[in-house]
């Protein structure tokens, strides 16, 4: 058996658990997978007499029935929303055994995609969208882990400070002054407060090109731990503008539609132009709160974590930022407050 470049406790946990699995001998190989933001490291085992699975390693033991993922797993499954199937499990070793959905992404698989193939998909995960938020209600739970927890102002505020320490301090270096601080605070708390006080839905919180896999011709989503609930715009910002792949305006404008026809059961076009113009304007709220939240996301994992590769993405962000800091006048303070610092907003 071959293990992967990993530290002392990470591959004896993993020999360990791959012994109580019977996953031993020559055929079996273990090989790393690149990883997301966590903490966590992934794995794929293949062996020569059955499909490959994949090995979540958390840092920590874990107890399998109060696991975030299992529950979120259990819940999308029900729905139903196509999610990898849990194989097996060691809670004292911190592992998870998963179904292997491959390694195409939606990013990597909109790389050679025609036009009409990827408008399908985009469409195929529009559809999911609706799906967890119309089921979500109908499945609503105490029980289950997101539905105790939600975007709250508290929660909304903390990412966006987030995004003053790590990007503006960490990442640019920038010092802020005491009336500057203070007021960046005002704007954000105003910000929080809005999108708090949006319909509150179950969200994945991280639904975007690479947290959706392409595998049996259909999308599944991965990466769910995180649900909670929150604004009904939330999802659907972090697919439509997502910080690694971009859409034309109106692609997004046709897909909001699209989503709005999902959502009402209605067909597409057919809301009253008052009310998806609302819907678009919610959208650009919660999209700023979004992409300055995936800023200071990008600036900690370069500057603190040590993983520079985050950074290819800041440019793509701060042109979303951009764009809609323009569009809407409301947020001419904020953009005098962060233009003499970021020059990309000016």
């Amino acid at each position: 058996m071959t293990t992967p470049p990993v530290s002392g406790d990470t591959a004896a946990r993993v020999e360990r658990f791959l012994a109580e699995q019977g996953l031993t001998g020559p055929d079996v190989m273990v090989e790393p997978l690149s990883g997301d933001a966590s903490t966590r490291v992934y794995m794929r085992v293949r062996r020569s007499d059955a499909p490959p699975q994949v090995l979540a390693v958390h840092p920590e033991a874990f107890e399998i029935d109060r696991l975030p993922f299992a529950g979120m797993a259990r819940l999308l499954a029900a729905m139903p929303v196509p999610v990898p199937a849990i194989l097996a499990h060691s809670g004292a070793l911190g592992i998870l055994a998963l179904q292997d959905l491959g390694d195409r992404t939606l990013q990597e698989h909109l790389r050679t995609a025609a036009t009409t193939e990827r408008l399908s998909r985009y469409r195929e995960a529009v559809a999911l969208i609706a799906t967890m938020q119309a089921r979500g209600a109908e499945l609503a739970t105490d029980a289950e882990v997101p539905y105790g927890l939600a975007f709250d102002v508290e929660k909304l505020s903390f990412e966006l400070r987030f995004f003053t320490e790590h990007f503006l301090g960490g990442h640019r270096a920038v010092t802020l002054a005491d009336s500057e601080r203070q007021a960046l605070d005002a704007e954000w708390f105003t910000l929080a407060e809005e999108l708090a006080a949006e319909p509150r839905v179950l969200c994945h919180r991280d639904f975007h090109s690479r947290n959706l896999m392409l595998h049996d011709d259909c999308l599944w989503v991965i990466d769910f731990q995180d649900a909670r609930m929150g604004p009904d715009t939330y999802d659907l910002v972090s697919l439509l503008r997502d910080s690694y792949v971009e859409l034309g305006p109106a692609e997004v404008h046709g897909l909001i539609e699209d989503f709005l026809a999902a959502r009402g059961a209605r067909p597409t076009g057919a809301f009253p132009a008052a009310e998806a113009e609302v819907f678009r304007q919610r959208f650009d709220v919660m999209a700023l709160q979004r992409h300055l939240k995936a800023l200071g996301t990008f600036g900690y994992q370069a500057s603190v974590r040590n993983r520079p590769a985050y950074l290819e993405s800041v440019p793509r962000t701060l042109s979303y930022v951009r764009d809609n800091l323009e569009r809407n006048p409301r947020h001419a303070r904020l953009r005098d407050l962060l233009a003499p610092h970021l020059p990309e907003l000016r």
